[in-house]
């Protein structure tokens, strides 16, 4: 019984985590994902849809990230409404999936502080802003290629981006997004030292679009 009683003031004693804060955040990072990549690591094993060859994925929207010089946060509470289904719906053609429109506002766009209506707005408008290089999407076959080559390809195709404005990442020995730094207001930025680290592997697969 001294044993509960000394537990109970214990966990007492423990500082209460409070959620983060919505519009706490400098600015944002738009994750662009390689749908061949996500399909050939995980969506492959889950039959997701988004992975039927009908599709014509290429570059798919992962998620507009809310972020801080340090960190960013995540989960956050909002007064704002979630979406109807309805409207996540309206997000599958460039995220590719309802599933995935709706886990990024629960987990991102939550700390927007914008509605959900504005929020799936302006990751269009960043998505859309960004232009994704059509040599990729004419690929055949596999292909081993450095980070730096991708990032190169985004960089020539997007004349106002610089190098420290973008990072390639990898994972499982694919090529697996690209993550662009912008402001609140959607203008490219210098991308934060966790953000830019990127992939750090020389070389890695790059799978043809399906």
């Amino acid at each position: 019984m001294r044993f509960v009683i000394l537990l109970i003031g214990c966990l007492a004693a423990l500082p209460v985590t409070a959620a983060d804060r919505a519009g706490d955040f400098t600015h944002y990072v738009l994750a662009l994902s390689w749908n061949a990549s996500w399909c050939r690591a995980e969506g492959d094993a889950r039959d997701a849809p988004q992975c039927d060859t009908r599709h014509d994925y290429g570059w798919v929207l992962h998620g507009l990230w809310p972020q801080a010089e340090r960190g960013w946060p995540e989960y956050c509470t909002t007064p704002q409404r979630d979406p109807p289904r309805s409207l996540t719906n309206a997000q599958s053609d460039i995220f590719g999936s309802r599933g995935l429109a709706w886990h990024q506002w629960k987990k991102h766009g939550r700390c927007s502080a914008l509605s959900a209506r504005d929020y799936f707005g302006l990751s269009r408008d960043a998505y859309a802003m960004i232009q994704r290089p059509d040599l990729l999407r004419r690929l055949k076959d596999p292909v081993e290629v450095s980070p730096q080559v991708i990032e190169q390809a985004f960089l020539e195709a997007n004349p106002g981006l610089r190098a420290n404005q973008l990072a390639v990442t990898c994972r499982d020995g694919l090529i697996r997004e690209v993550r662009i730094c912008l402001s609140k207001a959607l203008v490219p930025r210098a991308c934060t030292l966790a953000v830019e680290r990127g992939c750090r592997a020389e070389a890695a697969t790059f799978p043809p679009m399906r």
